[in-house]
């Protein structure tokens, strides 16, 4: 764990205490909100990522829907607790990607997956219908955990818009990340202790010794964000300076279209994007300047993430199985393990790293494009 995580955990600890004895901070989301409100679910319905980091989700051969059974298993209760939130808000469900199999398209679908039942239909959920699942499903310990974790992920990433963004050179997201606790334990942390040892008796002490720990881990923020402001400023040997932290500003939607631009500059035509519930595993499709057919995912992690082996065999799957792509591009704001890029490699797959990414972007033609 990084010294930049270690300060994030403390401050996640204290916000936590902080909101067990009855204050506030910034209008964080908490849980019941989250359990009460669609809109507020709809706003995170694309950090999937925190179900794996919770419990492995297992998925059917597709490597794309889960059935009802295998949601139940995940989250660990009955099959009735499940069917019960999906009669209280299927059109919810629906248009996070959950939907009802029958007749030819069924049997197709079995065929692909090897399924062998005799049942007449059968209900699937993406992995954002099952987030969505543990945004609704109060009598689950898993569920909870999730819901945990992701509101953890969200209040590290609620940031300040970026003004001016044309002339001043981007924020990156860790950049802003400390801007944002640090300017909460500043004008809201540490006055609630000052307001607190004043009043205080019998812990005034421990308080104190508290408030002296938050404000090192204050001072430590404010360097760290000084080293960052230094490591972007431009200089003569780092002409891609804000590249990568224009596009780690991006949602999930405008990365696919920023990556749609790229392939529409190299020459590609025909240039789709299809990603949100029903991409079938790949977000952008095309055709390259010479014809062939071209399938490409898309991932906006955090650099400290690594796309891992699992999700380049989902991949595969969808760009060479589904769709017959001639060319398959697997883009990420992250790198990838040493595992992901070997099997990436073996099955044809062009791996595009942070690294490569802020290379194409800044002018350089990807070499299977060409």
């Amino acid at each position: 764990m990084t010294a930049q995580q270690c300060l994030y955990r403390s401050c996640l600890h204290i916000a936590r205490l902080v909101d067990r004895l009855g204050w506030g901070i910034e209008n964080v989301i908490n849980e019941s909100a989250l359990l009460e409100s669609k809109t507020l679910r709809s706003t995170v319905l694309d950090r999937t990522d925190v179900l794996d980091r919770v419990k492995a989700l297992s998925l059917l051969p597709d490597g794309m829907h889960v059935t009802t059974a295998m949601v139940a298993a995940y989250f660990e209760v009955g099959l009735k607790a499940i069917e019960s939130v999906v009669v209280d808000h299927r059109e919810e469900l629906e248009a996070s990607g959950y939907r009802v199999l029958a007749g030819t398209e069924l049997t197709s679908f079995k065929e692909v997956c090897g399924i062998r039942s005799r049942s007449r239909s059968l209900a699937l959920y993406p992995r954002r219908a099952v987030l969505n699942v543990a945004m609704l499903l109060r009598d689950s310990e898993v569920a909870r955990q999730v819901r945990v974790y992701l509101l953890d992920m969200e209040y590290l990433a609620r940031t300040q818009p970026v003004e001016n963004p044309v002339h001043a050179a981007p924020l990156s997201l860790d950049d802003r990340i400390d801007q944002r606790i640090t300017r909460i334990l500043g004008k809201t942390v540490v006055p609630m202790f000052n307001a607190l040892i004043e009043t205080s008796g019998e812990h005034r002490r421990e308080l104190i010794s508290l408030r002296t720990d938050v404000q090192r881990v204050e001072e430590r923020l404010r360097q760290h964000h000084a080293r960052l402001q230094r490591l972007e400023s431009p200089r003569p040997d780092r002409p891609l300076a804000g590249v990568m932290a224009s596009m780690d500003a991006m949602n999930g939607r405008e990365f696919e279209e920023h990556i749609a631009e790229l392939l529409r500059r190299d020459g590609c035509t025909k240039v789709v994007v299809r990603g949100g519930s029903h991409d079938g595993g790949v977000d952008i499709t095309a055709l390259t300047s010479d014809g062939r057919s071209l399938a490409a995912q898309c991932k906006r992690f955090a650099p400290h993430i690594s796309i891992t082996s699992p999700e380049i065999r989902k991949f595969i799957g969808a760009a060479k199985v589904l769709h017959g792509s001639d060319v398959a591009l697997f883009v990420a704001t992250c790198p990838f393990t040493r595992d992901a890029l070997n099997i990436a490699g073996q099955s044809g797959i062009t791996a595009v790293p942070r690294g490569l990414l802020e290379t194409w972007s800044a002018g350089t033609t990807l070499a299977v494009l060409e």
